[in-house]
Parts: structure tokens; C-alpha cells; sequence
């Protein structure tokens, strides 16, 4: 039988700390689907990847996704928008050089007309940003997460959120 340290000494916490390093570590995206007064979708263009892509970026180390979501925006865009839930969350598989994640897309709402015109990217991470019509978008992301925005956008259509892996949605 195998015997544990006593619970809240300093042996249990060295014996937790041991699990924790063990476990397994997972990459998380943060990003957000942002609309103007018509409903077209905000989309950014990363100055250190091809394409177009939704705001919003990686999560850090202890950092809450929200949190990341909220901080990519200020940081990349210099807006502060109020998050208005999940969308969908993306069990995206590894590929390329990159292990696997998890996507989580927030509603970031509407905004006013003199906040959608005053958009400008704010740091040397983005090289534009503008909005599109839902296909427009669609078309111009890249081919990888164009079933996950499709998905997203359909969610935030229903109300319904979607839990998806690869961008297909499993419910």
C-alpha cells in the first residue's frame, strides 16, 4: 500500500507540485468575434502569419482566457470592448511544428459606429484590420479555421454555443 505525506505539510505540497509538473500542458487561444452597427465581422491581418484572422490571441501561463482576450485586444487594437460570452471552444489537433490547443471564440458584440472607424491596429502584430460580411470573412481566413469561424458565426446566429474539434462541430 502506498502511503501519502500528511495533508497541508510541506512534504504534501512538494507531492502535489510533482503531479502538477507531470500533467499534461495545453496551448489556449483566446480570440473574439467583434461586429460594427451592421453585423460585419472584424478581422485582423498578423504581421507574423499568412492571412486574415479573428482578434485575440495566446493565453499566458496563469492567465484566465478572458483575461487574454480582453489584454489581446487592448494590446493589438487599443479597445476595451465587454465580453459577452463563449461562442465555441476548439479542440484544434496538432499540426505543423505545433502540438494541439484549445480555441475559445468570445462574443465581443457591436460596436458603435465611432468606435469601428477609429480602428486601427496599435502594435507591430497586425498590419491591418477591417470589417466584412460574414461570407467575405469566411473567405478570406485562412483554410484551417474557416469551418471554426463558420461554426462560431452560426453559434452566435442561434445563441447556441458550440463545442467543436477541428472546426466541425460535435454539438
Amino acid at each position: 500500500m502506498t502511503t501519502h505525506p500528511e495533508p497541508g505539510t510541506a512534504e504534501w505540497e512538494a507531492y502535489l507540485a510533482e503531479g502538477n509538473a507531470k500533467q499534461a500542458r495545453k496551448r489556449v487561444a483566446a480570440d473574439v468575434i467583434l461586429r460594427d452597427k451592421s453585423g460585419r465581422i472584424l478581422l485582423v491581418n498578423p504581421t507574423y502569419k499568412e492571412g486574415w484572422d479573428l482578434p485575440g490571441g495566446m493565453v499566458e501561463a496563469n492567465e484566465a482566457p478572458i483575461e487574454a482576450a480582453r489584454r489581446e485586444l487592448l494590446e493589438e487594437l487599443g479597445i476595451q470592448p465587454r465580453l459577452l460570452g463563449i461562442l465555441s471552444v476548439d479542440w484544434d489537433p496538432p499540426h505543423g511544428p505545433w502540438d494541439d490547443q484549445i480555441v475559445i471564440i468570445f462574443d465581443g458584440g457591436k460596436l458603435s459606429s465611432s468606435e469601428a472607424s477609429a480602428l486601427r491596429p496599435h502594435d507591430s502584430e497586425l498590419s491591418a484590420c477591417a470589417f466584412f460580411t460574414s461570407e467575405e470573412a469566411v473567405a478570406a481566413l485562412r483554410p484551417r479555421i474557416r469551418d471554426r469561424v463558420t461554426q462560431t458565426l452560426e453559434a452566435l446566429t442561434t445563441g447556441k454555443p458550440r463545442y467543436l474539434e477541428s472546426g466541425r462541430a460535435l454539438w
